[in-house]
């Protein structure tokens, strides 16, 4: 077993093993007829944009609760190990996770059928359906969150962490400005996900 866990890539593979011997196992016990169909892809998809979506906003939280503010409390030498190895392997996932959460997220849409309802926040139906304008404004943040992580966040944060190299005064007015857009990411998560756990349980 620790041979398991003590190896990230056997630990993420064990657990979708895991998951697909509990699928067999809840729809035996259940009598349920299993069928990939177009419902259980339409989930499955579901599922892949709330992992990615936990990827990416888990380590917007983790950013800008944990390492932004603790990085003063850092002593100097330690500061190359956050810059040079954690940050870059974060960044990594947190943009790609950025990337997954949108790309299902739009399938997910097309699947359902409400992707043009949704991107036009209800308005080609008059507003009736107030689930799609929700999933809409919940869309529409998120689409500006992966814009701000592909567009601005990480092409700063390159030039932060000395990936790109650039001037001491280049370099400081790029990590103000990754740190500023990561936190205007951070303002629009609670408005976004409100939106879209609302268009699935009030609406």
């Amino acid at each position: 077993m620790s041979g398991i866990l003590t190896d990230l890539k056997k630990t993420v593979i064990a657990g979708i093993i895991l998951t697909v011997i509990m699928i067999i196992v809840v729809s035996a016990g259940t009598g349920d007829d299993f069928a990939l169909d177009h419902m259980y892809m339409t989930f499955i998809v579901r599922w892949l944009h709330v992992i990615n979506g936990v990827m990416w906003i888990g380590l917007l939280w983790y950013f800008n609760f944990v390492q932004i503010p603790n990085m003063p409390n850092i002593p100097d030498e330690q500061k190359p190990a956050i810059g040079k190895v954690i940050a870059p392997a974060a960044l990594f996932w947190f943009r790609w996770g950025a990337m997954g959460t949108i790309v299902f997220g739009l399938i997910l849409a097309a699947m359902n059928g409400y992707l043009v309802e949704a991107m036009t926040l209800g308005a080609s139906e008059g507003f009736a359906v107030a689930k799609h304008t929700a999933i809409g404004i919940g869309m529409w943040m998120g689409i500006i969150m992966w814009f701000n992580v592909w567009f601005v966040i990480w092409p700063n944060q390159k030039k932060a962490l000395g990936i790109i190299e650039v001037d001491a005064e280049t370099k400081a007015a790029a990590g103000r400005t990754a740190m500023l857009f990561s936190r205007t990411n951070t303002l629009l998560s609670f408005p976004m996900l409100y939106a879209m756990v609302s268009a699935q349980n009030i609406y």
